[in-house]
């Protein structure tokens, strides 16, 4: 196995690493992160939408709360806080995560 060694990431709050792009809608209750894109795969409506909410690039996201069966969440979206189903924060690709 000597050329086989494993690499070690440091990995950051729920076991996403600070570089690793990940789903808005895997983060957890608490969690912070800064929105990368929207998945160019979204319908056109949805991205409009989810744009027109603020979730742009640069954009810091908290996840606020979620229901008690996980849909909708709350997310605090700079001052003011919108529910999203898990489907459409799923489109949004985000970065940095941390508390």
């Amino acid at each position: 196995m000597k050329g086989n060694a494993a690499k070690v990431r440091h990995r950051g709050l729920h076991g996403i690493g600070d570089g690793d792009e990940v789903p808005l809608a895997e983060l957890r209750p608490g969690a912070e992160a800064t929105v990368v894109r929207v998945e160019s795969a979204a319908a056109p409506a949805v991205a409009r939408r989810l744009a027109d909410l603020g979730f742009t690039p640069g954009t810091r996201v908290r996840v606020q709360r979620r229901a008690p069966l996980r849909d909708p969440v709350l997310y605090r979206v700079r001052d003011y806080e919108v529910c999203l189903r898990r489907a459409q924060a799923a489109w949004v690709r985000v970065v940095g995560v941390g508390v």
